[in-house]
């Protein structure tokens, strides 16, 4: 078993009123707090330092929509399409993602600080230059994602799809990747040390220094 660490879940309030995402649009600095956004679509929207905070959004789209360097901090999203959106350069914290669309998305230079991803499907997300800390990535797909040159203190992939991740340049010492299926994965060999992995994946990671297993 991986390390066990706790993450500390959105604060949101118990009582939210319902707000309209446009709203923000008038605003000199976009800002968007304690509301509900429900069943809508912002496809292909831009807007830059975006605010959000105790805010929950639930079948929304923000399908392509750029937001860098947006600034999150007890935020939920619950059944949203965010593929391809831009979130770079981001500050994500007690945040949750549950059962989200995050194909090709953009947290690349991103900070995430308790943060769960719950059963999202994530294919060819970037991380790249991320920086995590208490974060969870649960049941979800990522194959094909980079986490080139990620910083992971305190990161969990429990039973996700791995393959063909690209762990580049980024250490993996006290990683468990244990439960998640992959049948190839990027990294380097000097970035493994520490890295807790199942049986049967040490007989594919074995192919990697050139040695050869016998049945």
């Amino acid at each position: 078993m991986g390390y066990t660490f706790k993450i500390e879940d959105p604060k949101i309030p118990a009582r939210q009123d319902t707000a309209n995402f446009h709203d923000i649009y008038y605003d000199e600095d976009p800002f968007l707090s304690n509301c509900t956004v429900e069943n809508a679509r912002f496809d292909q929207e831009h807007i830059d330092q975006l605010v959000l905070s105790k805010v929950t959004f639930k079948n929304v789209s923000f399908a392509g929509a750029s937001f860098p360097r947006i600034d999150m901090t007890d935020v939920v999203f619950e059944n949203c399409d965010l593929s391809n959106a831009n979130l770079c350069e981001g500050i994500i914290h007690r945040v949750r993602f549950s059962e989200c669309k995050l194909m090709g998305i953009d947290f690349s230079g991103a900070n995430f600080g308790n943060v769960h991803f719950d059963e999202c499907l994530a294919n060819i997300s970037d991380f790249v230059d991320a920086r995590m800390k208490k974060v969870k990535f649960n049941q979800t797909s990522l194959q094909n994602a980079n986490y080139s040159d990620c910083e992971l203190l305190k990161v969990s992939f429990d039973r996700c799809d791995l393959n063909e991740i690209d762990f580049t340049l980024t250490d993996l010492k006290g990683i468990d990747i244990s439960t998640c299926r992959f049948t190839r994965i990027n990294v380097a060999l000097d970035k493994l040390s520490g890295c807790e992995i199942s049986p049967e994946q040490a007989i594919g990671f074995a192919g990697l220094l050139g040695l050869k297993v016998k049945e």
